[in-house]
């Protein structure tokens, strides 16, 4: 819910035009761990099992975080987002890793209106 709700403020505060597109949530994801730049290297639609991981995080060697790996859905939940993720083997992109990976769905509606935006953050082990 934490997550979810820090995502929301981000994708409220960020001036963007087109609120509906999931390129608006992938700016997003990006301005909210931004602060982070410095523990992760970012990777986009990376090849991944038998599909394209939205957004992968890989800790650099000295951080203590775990890496991540990002499915964006709209109009879908973000369970189905972590069962993506999972059906596809997207985690397979971090063989190697030897850390803790971290699958984490978000999603939102995209018809909701203004003031009414609500987004959804589902986070599981691999």
């Amino acid at each position: 819910m934490a997550v979810a709700e820090q995502i929301e403020r981000v994708h409220a505060e960020w001036p963007s035009l087109h609120y509906n597109t999931e390129q608006a949530l992938r700016s997003t994801i990006k301005l909210a761990y931004f602060s982070y730049a410095d523990h992760y290297l970012r990777f986009e639609e990376l090849p991944a099992g038998a599909g394209v991981a939205d957004i992968v995080y890989l800790p650099k060697r000295d951080s203590p975080y775990p890496a991540l790996v990002v499915e964006l859905k709209r109009n879908a939940s973000a369970k189905g987002a972590i069962d993506q993720i999972r059906d596809r083997n997207y985690p397979k992109a971090l063989d190697g890793f030897g850390g803790k990976v971290l699958l984490v769905g978000i999603s939102y509606d995209k018809d909701a209106a203004p003031g009414h935006r609500t987004h959804t953050c589902t986070i599981e082990v691999a």
